[in-house]
């Protein structure tokens, strides 16, 4: 779906129709429901696997996921976006490389848990776009657990259903990821971007000042079960090695979370380039999210933007994982009235760009900045403003 989401009255449409629609495909109503956000990170990217710190916020962009327990133990499962249907055995779950998966995977982790297996009709709508950056597979997977918590009467916290998601995506889907994107969309606050640790799981809502959030769509998607997030995450531990056997990393070392800047002087020397440029980035945007966090409070923009410019710089030339299209979303939207910074947010190689922006001015910069994109590349990319918003939570009615 392009756009931004809109009402509470239309996404209960939203619901309405997907419950019809299960009706009509599974011959009864849901017994249970829930929503799970999508997430933009406002700083700290590839940090998540190094221990280190994020500051995302959970957006205006939900997943829906409606289900109701059946006999025996097969799975039905329909996605509204695929408009498909797909169906396995909770007692024997494959993985089958598709959107299903998300599902699987879920069932999965609940298994693991001691939970016994129970078939259950399942059927799902999201309004966050796949592969964007804006974690759309932790909203699914965060929808799932929450929907079969209630479903199950399992009585679990935010915090479990996003362990439950994030042993899918991990053990299942086959995606190295961190914990952020789970966390965000569980635990997400109306008006506040969470600072995480991703090494004690610790969270602070950092409150945002009157801002618009700006998120362009650079077309381009990006898949991370292989590919160029895999190599960084490789890149990032033969850094840690590395630094070990050079006597840099202090002792008990586990991430690159555990060095400083003060190191960074010694590792250059005793690096490879390139895994020394992985580590630059990691440890200085760690020093970014709190720098970041600290404008935010103070409602200086000037310097929550600055720290994004700078962090942008970092994802394209010490860890690699820009593409054009994100870059000109960057170099056009920066110079606009408004604009105090941009970055690409996600793991990169595709997705969404984030865009700071002054709410009056945020119609125009838009414009620009699509009319700019469109200019260099032929097409306007989606641009939509996003509001900070609650993470996960059962629905009462569809």
């Amino acid at each position: 779906m392009g756009g931004a989401q809109g009402s509470a009255g239309e996404e209960g449409s939203v619901q309405r129709a997907l419950a019809a629609e299960f009706r009509r495909r599974f011959g009864s109503g849901p017994e249970a429901g829930a929503r799970a956000p999508g997430r933009v990170n406002l700083i700290g990217e590839h940090t998540d696997y190094n221990d280190g710190l994020v500051l995302p916020c959970a957006i205006d962009r939900d997943t829906l996921v409606l289900v109701a327990l059946r006999p025996g133990t097969r799975v039905r499962v329909f996605s509204r976006e695929m408009d498909a249907e797909a169906a396995f055995d909770a007692v024997h779950p494959q993985p089958t490389g598709g959107w299903v998966d998300h599902v699987q995977g879920v069932v999965a982790a609940l298994a693991e848990r001691g939970a016994p297996p129970r078939g259950f009709d399942l059927a799902v709508a999201s309004e966050v776009p796949p592969g964007s950056g804006l974690s759309s597979s932790a909203a699914l997977g965060v929808a799932v657990a929450t929907a079969l918590d209630v479903a199950l009467g399992l009585h679990l916290g935010p915090r479990e259903r996003a362990a439950l998601a994030h042993r899918s995506e991990t053990a299942f889907v086959g995606v190295p990821c961190g914990t952020m994107d789970q966390l965000a969309s569980a635990l997400g606050r109306a008006g506040a971007a969470l600072r995480i640790d991703c090494r004690s799981g610790a969270t602070l809502p950092v409150p945002l000042p009157e801002l618009a959030l700006l998120v362009a769509d650079s077309g381009v998607r990006r898949r991370l079960v292989a590919g160029g997030y895999g190599d960084r995450r490789d890149e990032c531990r033969r850094a840690l090695e590395a630094a070990r056997r050079a006597g840099i990393a202090p002792a008990g070392a586990r991430a690159l979370r555990d060095l400083a800047p003060a190191d960074l002087a010694a590792l250059e020397r005793a690096l490879d380039p390139v895994l020394f440029r992985r580590v630059r980035h990691v440890v200085t945007e760690n020093e970014r999210v709190d720098a970041t966090a600290l404008a935010l409070r103070e409602g200086d923009l000037a310097a929550a933007g600055a720290c994004l410019k700078q962090g942008m710089r970092s994802l394209r030339d010490d860890f690699a994982v820009s593409i054009p299209e994100l870059d000109a979303l960057c170099e056009i939207a920066d110079p606009l009235p408004g604009v105090h910074g941009s970055r690409l947010t996600g793991a990169g190689f595709g997705g969404c760009t984030l865009h700071l922006v002054d709410p009056a001015r945020a119609d125009a910069a838009a414009d620009a900045l699509a009319a700019g994109f469109a200019r260099r590349f032929g097409r306007r990319p989606p641009i939509w403003t996003c509001v900070a918003s609650e993470g996960a939570s059962a629905l009462a009615r569809w």
